[in-house]
């Protein structure tokens, strides 16, 4: 990826939340689709701000100027994201049958997440990151926006799907960067961690993990549910994230490790059906979403495909009807 370009493209693409107009009117919603498009938006705006609080955080770790000044852009983008997902929430709110607000299971987990990323290797931090913008723009805006089938709903997605865009595109560069020699050598240039640095990290990584099953229950899977009942881009989704670990699962670290060995045991025909339930809570995923989601020839084609070609396949998932 030319990173001069990508800043370019940040740029030149920002827009304004009075660009889209708000005066288009809603189409009627019944009273439960009406409660649940508003406390999805609202839930959104949340997960807005969460991902642009991790992107604060890769800006203040990058050590390249030019991707500390694309992150710098990626904030701006979420908060402004944060915003529209809020407008949108009222401009649904035409009953105000009742008052919406974050989910709970949210906003402790917004807290743990940044505490973690603060804490853990900033190969770990991309992971995470990826895997949410992966989930966010490939699964859960589409098939909200197909699920509203409004107007104003479409104006919105478009433009911050055209951000998200340029989001997984720089996901996909910083997870070739922590798969290469070069970090390799800057991570065994760093001081090692004292023993309460250590302590730390790993509580921080705890309280994370710990939260981030009701919160992927409550924020992702369960509207899932209602908006892609068939689960397809949810599959797809998921997909992405395991091809991507595959391209990269020649990375022999701690965690990586941790996690590929806990993937093993929950599609091992003798230790899945026993373990698969805390494997699942452990990794705070639904069990659906663990097991192997792609064919062998898929997978060849991810282990010789370049990483930009692995984030335009990402890219193009989210065209799928």
């Amino acid at each position: 990826m030319d990173v001069a370009r990508m800043l370019d493209m940040c740029r030149r693409d920002q827009w304004r939340i009075e660009d889209l107009d708000w005066s288009v009117t809603p189409r009627a919603l019944s009273r439960e689709d009406e409660i649940a498009v508003c406390q999805y938006f609202t839930d959104m705006s949340g997960i807005e701000l969460l991902a642009g609080a991790l992107f604060e955080v890769q800006r203040d770790q990058a050590r390249d100027a030019t991707m500390r000044q694309i992150f710098s852009t990626f904030v701006v983008d979420e908060e402004r994201h944060s915003r529209v997902a809020t407008l949108l929430a009222r401009h649904y709110d035409v009953h105000r049958y009742q008052r919406y607000e974050l989910n709970p299971h949210l906003v402790r987990f917004r807290k743990h997440f940044v505490n973690a990323v603060q804490h853990l290797a900033p190969d770990i931090a991309n992971a995470y990151i990826t895997t949410g913008e992966l989930l966010l723009d490939v699964a859960l805006l589409r098939s909200l926006d197909d699920y509203v089938d409004d107007e104003m709903s479409h104006q919105a997605m478009k433009l911050i799907n055209r951000d998200e865009s340029r989001h997984i595109a720089v996901d996909y560069h910083m997870s070739e960067y922590y798969a290469s020699p070069e970090y390799d050598a800057w991570l065994a240039s760093r001081p090692k961690k004292s023993a309460l640095e250590e302590a730390r990290a790993a509580w921080a990584l705890v309280g994370f993990m710990y939260h981030a099953q009701p919160f992927f229950r409550d924020v992702f899977f369960g509207p899932m549910e209602l908006v892609d009942p068939t689960n397809k881009r949810l599959v797809e989704a998921f997909k992405r994230i395991q091809l991507l670990g595959r391209k990269t699962d020649h990375v022999n670290r701690p965690f990586t490790r941790f996690l590929r060995a806990l993937q093993d045991l929950f599609n091992h025909p003798v230790s899945g059906p026993i373990l698969g339930p805390a494997i699942s809570r452990i990794m705070g995923v639904d069990p659906k979403v663990i097991r192997v989601l792609y064919d062998e020839e898929e997978e060849r084609r991810a282990r010789a495909a370049s990483f930009d070609a692995l984030a335009q396949e990402a890219l193009e998932a989210k065209t799928l009807s």
